[in-house]
């Protein structure tokens, strides 16, 4: 025999039963360390149901209590029993009644066998480690923790903070570097038995004993001591959440343990008859001499990690609501939001449709009501295009929208004159691609037919509206791909800018602008802007438009690519 086992226990024993016989029936022996919180009647019927087999042993019993030195006194305990009664073993593997071995314990044995000096121990700085989940890395290994964190959170949480008030900092012992790193690690006799032996271990183990989870740092530390050759990762198979807290494997995971090369997984589901039944796999020599691998299993629990952290874009559960702006998207595809344009085309929105087949909307945030395509008052998904309703809560309206038509890529049309409440939540959403004229609203003031002391008001509010949303808009925290230009700027050159926004929407389905669309007569506008200067408002954010309105550009004419061939 090679290889021994401690297993900590201290609830489903009929699987730790099935569990410590798969090991001994392998030729490991196994030292049980059952919690002491368990029942003495509990305890008694769980030792005579393995009194059967001869290379079990019980050892003394701890109070084992996450997050506290329990845990490490109880492999510590462990591990001294194994090494007395069996002084022939080559590596001690940790393990607990929630482990379940995947491939054959056969397997292990031989893969242990070829790296007779290899401890496999995960173990990293707390530098190096990115994975701490509560805030506390190194100060973990400088502050003192005597009350348990379950169990006694206030009085955690405020002991801690007390210490950081004072700026108390613990002395570590001389000689010894912090690490971290899983719990459920393999080692070899030698740097077990040199750790439990080494002259310093009452000052290690005082100082660990008021380490927070020094389950996960104390191996980890004292090996870097005493090992030979580390192997910087666990041959036992444990996932976490974002919270810390493990992974469960149930029986809807049998294929992808299936697919995994790892020896051991933990935790395992008590009533996971399925993965019981299927592993240990039978034995396969060409899969002997296979390195473990988890790499796949990490790829879907990553995959998993986001999912509940971040959802999918568009849809939003009522847990997650309240965090909502978490997330980077409140869409469940592009869209693009367009400001000014339909104050400079006013066929605008049909020309839009007809170059790109996309659903085109109105303003969808008027005061009145949503202007869907078509002037519809319904939507798909009974979305009504009344603007109370949609005022109540507009990011919601916006993402029902997006998400019930996100087989069509919608526009819509948006200004100062519409509800603001939206701004920010267009400007983060890397769905949106948004487009502005600034200064475009001073179109519709020029056509009224008003004078320019009659609209002065207006167009001060207008302007102080819209320069708010480009402030947002340009903002550090603004997501979206966002183009603003001035009026100014867009006259110069609107076909350009037509067809960027045609290739941007309509992709490889995007044609050449062949017909441009009808712009408003913009004749006057400049003496009409120089006029509201005169009454004391200065419109900035149209520009400097100081010269007649030159007549529209020529469309844009892609030219053929050709080939020249060299010879």
């Amino acid at each position: 025999m090679s290889l021994g086992v401690i297993m900590l226990v201290h609830t489903a024993f009929d699987r730790a039963e099935q569990m410590v016989r798969h090991w001994a029936g392998a030729g490991c022996p196994v030292v049980v360390h059952v919690d002491s919180n368990v029942p003495s009647q509990t305890y008694d019927r769980f030792v005579g149901s393995l009194a059967d087999l001869p290379d079990v042993r019980f050892c003394a019993r701890h109070r084992c209590e996450w997050g506290t030195w329990g845990l490490v006194a109880a492999s510590q305990e462990a591990a001294t029993l194994l090494l007395e009664e069996f002084p022939e073993l080559r590596h001690v593997f940790l393990a607990s009644g929630a482990c379940l071995p995947l491939r054959p314990i056969a397997e292990l044995q031989h893969y242990l066998n070829t790296h007779p000096d290899t401890d496999f121990i995960e173990s990293a700085t707390t530098a190096d480690v990115p994975w701490t989940v509560g805030g506390l890395d190194r100060e973990r290994f400088t502050l003192r923790f005597p009350f348990a964190w379950k169990k006694r959170r206030k009085l955690f949480d405020a002991f801690v903070k007390v210490q950081q008030a004072v700026g108390y900092k613990r002395r570590i012992p001389e000689g010894v570097v912090p690490h971290m790193g899983s719990q459920w690690w393999c080692l070899t006799r030698q740097t077990l038995d040199a750790i439990l032996r080494d002259p310093n271990r009452a000052t290690y183990d005082a100082y660990f004993r008021k380490v927070w989870i020094p389950d996960e740092s104390y191996y980890q530390t004292l090996a870097r001591l005493h090992a030979r050759k580390i192997e910087s990762r666990s041959l036992t198979l444990a996932k976490f959440d974002f919270q810390g807290k493990p992974h469960i494997f149930f029986d809807d995971h049998v294929e992808l343990l299936q697919r995994s090369k790892c020896f051991v997984a933990r935790k395992i589901w008590r009533d996971a008859d399925l993965l019981f039944t299927t592993f240990p796999a039978s034995e396969d020599p060409l899969r002997q001499a296979e390195e473990p691998n988890s790499g796949t299993v990490d790829r879907v629990f990553a995959q998993a990690v986001d999912r509940r952290t971040l959802g999918r874009q568009g849809l939003f559960m009522q847990s997650r609501f309240p965090s909502i702006d978490r997330q980077t998207s409140i869409a469940a595809a592009p869209y693009a939001v367009l400001q000014g344009f339909d104050d400079i085309f006013p066929d605008f929105q049909s020309w839009l449709t007809q170059q790109t087949g996309a659903v085109v909307h109105g303003h969808l945030y008027a005061k009145d009501r949503a202007h869907f395509a078509d002037e519809a008052e319904v939507y798909r998904g009974c979305i009504s295009d009344n603007a109370r309703l949609r005022d109540y809560n507009g990011k919601m309206f916006l993402s029902n929208l997006i998400w019930n038509g996100r087989d069509r890529h919608h526009c819509f049309q948006f200004g100062p004159a519409d509800t603001q409440d939206i701004r920010w939540t267009l400007a983060k959403d890397t769905q949106a691609s948004i487009w502005v004229v600034s200064g475009a609203w001073s179109i519709p003031l020029f056509c009224s037919g008003r004078s320019a002391s009659e609209v002065r008001a207006e167009a001060a509010r207008l302007q102080r509206i819209e320069d708010k949303f480009l402030k947002v808009l340009r903002s550090p925290v603004a997501r979206a791909r966002i183009k603003i230009m001035t009026l100014a700027q867009f006259i110069e050159a609107p076909m350009v800018v037509l067809q960027t926004i045609i290739d941007e929407i309509a992709g490889h389905r995007g044609l050449a602008i062949k017909e441009a669309p009808r712009m408003r007569d913009l004749a006057g506008l400049p003496d009409y802007l120089q006029e509201l200067k005169n009454q004391g408002m200065h419109p900035f954010l149209t520009g400097d438009i100081t010269v007649g309105i030159a007549p529209a550009a020529k469309p844009v004419v892609r030219r053929k690519p050709y080939v020249i061939s060299g010879k």
